[in-house]
């Protein structure tokens, strides 16, 4: 009372179908649910005045090095 081999392949065949499928249409809608979290535009530039320097601590440097690289970043 076991299956057949064709059968068996009929079945494994229909199983990676409906994965496929399963698969595609998640990958869908994670991509429409991200796009509909995203704020509306329009989008613009901000332009800002190279020679104008931020207002930052001063970065802090060790004695006897040349330069020194710093990072900031911005929290709310």
């Amino acid at each position: 009372m076991g299956m057949t081999g064709e059968r068996r392949r009929r079945l494994w065949r229909r199983a990676v179908i409906v994965w496929a499928v399963v698969v595609v249409v998640a990958g869908g809608l994670t991509l429409w649910v991200q796009d509909s979290t995203e704020p509306q535009g329009p989008y613009v530039w901000e332009r800002t005045d190279p020679d104008e320097t931020p207002d930052l601590p001063p970065c802090p440097t060790p004695e006897g090095v040349g330069a020194v690289l710093c990072a900031y970043a911005e929290t709310d």
